[in-house]
C-alpha cells in the first residue's frame, strides 16, 4: 500500500490526545514510516480508504460520543482489511499472548515495537501458502474458500475462525482462546457464540470440514 513501489509502510494513527499523536508521529517517523494522524474518529472507514495504510493504529482508551470500542474497531479492522490493526487499551487492561495491543499509558517505543511485529507477522501471512486440509482450501490473500470443487461463502468470522484453527493443525483450542482469536474485543459474545459458528462452517464445509470437536475442551483441525 502506499502507492505503486513503495518501500515505506504506511501507518494510520487514530489518536484522540494531540500530544500522544504527535509523540507517536514522532517516533514511527524516526524509524522510517510514513505517519497519517487522524484525531477525528467519527468516520474511521473513511479515513482508512483515504490512506490505504499498512497498518493502523487506533485509540480505543477513550471513546467519542455514542460509539463503542467494539463498534470502532469493527468499522476499522472491515475497512483496512487485511491490513493489521493495533488496539490502544484503556489503562488496567491486559494483554494476550499475541495480540496486537499496547495498554495506556504506554512507552512510544513499545508502540514502534508492535507495528513493526504487526508488520512482519502480515508480511509472513499474505507470503504464506495456501491452507488445506483434505478437500478444503482456504486462500488467506483473497480470503476464499473452496470445499471440494464448491466454493464456500463464509462471512468474516467464520473465516477467521477457520483460518485460525488451519494455521495450528491439530493444536486443541479452548473456546475462550477462540473468541479471543477471531472475535471483536469487547463484543460481548459469549464462548457458546464460538459452538454456533462452528456448527454453521461445518454446515457450509460438509465433509470437508477439519474441525473436530475435542469433548470438554474445545475444538482442533485435523489436516
Amino acid at each position: 500500500m502506499g502507492g505503486e513501489g513503495a518501500t515505506i509502510s504506511t501507518v494510520l494513527v487514530f489518536e484522540h490526545d494531540p500530544d500522544v499523536a504527535e509523540l507517536e508521529r514522532l517516533y514511527l517517523a524516526r524509524e522510517g514510516y510514513a505517519v497519517v494522524v487522524e484525531q477525528d474518529r467519527s468516520r474511521p472507514a473513511a479515513a482508512v480508504v483515504r490512506v490505504r495504510p499498512d497498518v493502523v493504529v487506533v485509540d480505543l482508551s477513550e471513546m467519542p460520543p455514542a460509539v463503542t470500542a467494539a463498534e470502532l474497531y469493527r468499522r476499522v479492522a472491515e475497512a483496512a482489511r487485511p491490513a493489521p490493526v493495533i488496539r490502544v487499551l484503556p489503562q488496567g487492561r491486559t494483554v494476550e499472548a499475541g495480540e496486537q495491543a499496547v495498554v495506556r499509558p504506554f512507552s512510544p517505543r513499545a508502540l514502534v515495537s508492535a507495528v513493526g511485529a504487526a508488520l512482519r507477522a502480515h508480511a509472513e501471512d499474505t507470503a504464506a501458502d495456501v491452507l488445506r486440509a483434505g478437500a478444503l482450501v482456504l486462500d488467506p490473500r483473497t480470503r476464499s474458500v473452496r470445499a471440494g470443487e464448491r466454493p464456500a461463502t463464509l462471512t468474516a468470522t467464520e473465516f477467521d475462525l477457520l483460518a485460525h484453527l488451519l494455521r495450528h493443525p491439530g493444536r486443541v483450542f479452548t473456546r475462550e482462546q477462540l473468541l479471543a482469536a477471531a472475535w471483536s474485543p469487547g463484543g460481548g459474545a459469549g464462548v457458546r457464540t464460538v459452538d454456533v459458528h462452528v456448527a454453521q462452517l461445518r454446515a457450509k464445509l460438509g465433509q470437508a470440514s477439519p474441525i473436530r470437536t475435542v469433548r470438554g475442551v474445545g475444538y482442533a483441525a485435523d489436516v
